[in-house]
């Protein structure tokens, strides 16, 4: 299948949000990443509802929603309601992880995982019948910016071949110091989904990079 690009809000100019979604809507790009963040998961604070509710009536892409937040079980049908499509959630961050995954599913979302660096795709393998999506971190999650974490193209490697010998529909999504240059060699080894934050927004011409990350010239 044709790998989807997803570029992400966390890098946008926020005092023009409303021309960033815009940008994004006549882009090539088939996703719009939001990144949840609570400072207690994670060492930072990102936004929360009614930021996605605002971006939800000017998207014309799907909101892929990425909660970096302690105990996500508690807002599962809000992101629902705010407008997510895609719903991912943080394996370190879920004692029940099954059991949030398939709530996500229940409410009509698309249901994912995302693991940080330090965790191993082998973690997930009695989880991947009940889920969409796996984010792989390609940095430590908190911060845009970050350099790609090198050691993250064994792990694809391994999580598609996981998928592949179960014969799962399951996308492979990355995240963090994605770029033009990374790009060719993530798809190839696997990805379905490249989130791309600061590569897109700090570029002189973001629409051109979505083109190149889309069409990996």
């Amino acid at each position: 299948m044709e790998h989807l690009v997803s570029p992400s809000l966390l890098a946008a100019d926020f005092l023009n949000l409303g021309k960033e979604v815009a940008m994004v809507n006549n882009s090539l790009a088939d996703w719009i990443h939001c990144d949840i963040m609570d400072g207690v998961f994670v060492p930072n604070i990102s936004f929360g509802f009614p930021v996605i509710e605002y971006v939800k009536r000017v998207a014309e892409k799907p909101l892929d929603v990425h909660l970096m937040i302690t105990d996500p079980d508690r807002y599962l049908s809000r992101f629902h309601d705010a407008g997510a499509n895609i719903l991912t959630v943080q394996y370190e961050a879920c004692i029940h992880l099954q059991r949030t995954v398939s709530e996500i599913r229940r409410l009509g979302m698309k249901a994912g995982v995302a693991i940080n660096p330090h965790t191993p795709v082998s973690l997930l393998e009695d989880t991947l019948p009940f889920i969409d999506m796996v984010l792989i971190m390609t940095v430590n999650p908190g911060f845009g910016g970050q350099s790609f974490i090198n050691e993250s193209y064994k792990k694809i490697r391994e999580l598609r071949k996981m998928i592949e010998k179960k014969g799962f529909n399951i996308l492979i999504e990355v995240d963090g110091g994605i770029d033009t240059a990374n790009a060719a060699e993530l798809v190839g080894a696997g990805v379905n989904v490249l989130v791309a934050g600061n590569s897109v927004f700090s570029s002189k011409d973001p629409q051109e990079t979505i083109r190149r990350l889309k069409k990996l010239d």
